[in-house]
C-alpha cells in the first residue's frame, strides 16, 4: 500500500431531516489503494460517496485534496477536479440510455468535460481495448450487450477522461457471480496499468475482501472500524 495521501477526510457531518447520515466522519485515503467501506443500508457510506464527488454538500467539516478544501472550490477547480475523480454507475442495465448506442455513451463524457469533437473517437479507440471491448461494440445499443459487457462499457467511460480516482459504488451487485469475477480482475489489472486509486463502496464482504487493501466499517453514520 502507498503511503501518500490522496484525500484527509475531516470531521465530517450530513443530516437529512432529523437523521444524522455522517457523524463526525475522519480518516485519510492513501493514493494508489483500493479502500473499502462497508455497512449496513442506511450506514452512510454511499452518502460519503456523493459528497466525494461533490454530488452533495455536507453540513460541515472538511475534504482536502491536493492543499485545498473541495468544497472551497470556484467553478474551474471544480471541473478540474471532476478530471480526477469518477464514479462507475451500481447498475449496468439501469445506467445505460437503451436509445443511445454505445460509441455515444463513451462521447457524452468527453462532450460534458468540452474534449475536441475530433479527437473523441480516437480517444475512444485507443482505449477500448484496455476493458476488451472491440470497435464492433461502438454501432450496439444496450440490449445487445450482456451484464458484464455493459459494465465493461461503463467503466471505460469513466476512464476516458483519465482520472486518477474512480469511486465503486455496489459496482458488481447486478451481476452474475462468474461475471463479478471478470469484472473485479479487469479493475485490478487496469488499477496496476493506469496508478488509479479506488473507493469500493460495497454491502458485499466477499467482494471487498477479494479487492481491497483496506476496509473502513460504516455503522449509523460513525466509522467504527478500519
Amino acid at each position: 500500500m502507498k503511503n501518500k495521501i490522496i484525500f484527509k477526510i475531516k470531521n465530517l457531518n450530513k443530516k437529512f431531516k432529523n437523521s444524522l447520515v455522517l457523524n463526525n466522519v475522519t480518516f485519510n485515503i492513501f493514493e494508489g489503494e483500493t479502500l473499502g467501506i462497508v455497512g449496513p443500508s442506511g450506514c452512510g457510506k454511499s452518502t460519503f460517496g456523493k459528497i466525494l464527488l461533490l454530488l452533495l454538500s455536507p453540513d460541515s467539516g472538511e475534504i482536502i485534496y491536493k492543499n485545498k478544501n473541495i468544497f472551497a472550490y470556484n467553478k474551474n477547480e471544480i471541473l478540474e477536479f471532476r478530471k480526477d475523480i469518477q464514479m462507475v454507475l451500481q447498475d449496468p442495465y439501469l445506467s445505460l440510455n437503451p436509445k443511445k448506442n454505445i460509441q455515444w455513451h463513451l462521447e457524452e463524457p468527453l462532450s460534458v468535460l468540452n474534449f475536441p469533437k475530433h479527437e473523441r473517437l480516437e480517444k475512444i479507440l485507443s482505449m477500448l481495448e484496455l476493458v476488451g471491448l472491440s470497435r464492433d461494440y461502438l454501432n450496439k445499443y444496450p440490449n445487445q450487450l450482456s451484464g458484464g459487457q455493459k459494465q465493461r462499457v461503463l467503466i471505460l467511460a469513466a476512464l476516458l477522461i483519465n482520472p486518477k480516482v474512480i469511486v465503486l459504488d455496489e459496482s458488481v451487485s447486478a451481476l452474475d457471480i462468474s461475471v463479478q469475477a471478470q469484472i473485479l480482475n479487469l479493475l485490478s489489472e487496469l488499477q496496476k496499468k493506469l496508478n488509479l486509486t479506488y473507493i469500493f463502496i460495497s454491502h458485499d464482504l466477499n467482494v471487498v475482501k477479494y479487492m481491497c487493501d483496506r476496509i473502513i466499517s460504516f455503522e449509523n453514520g460513525k466509522v467504527i472500524d478500519i
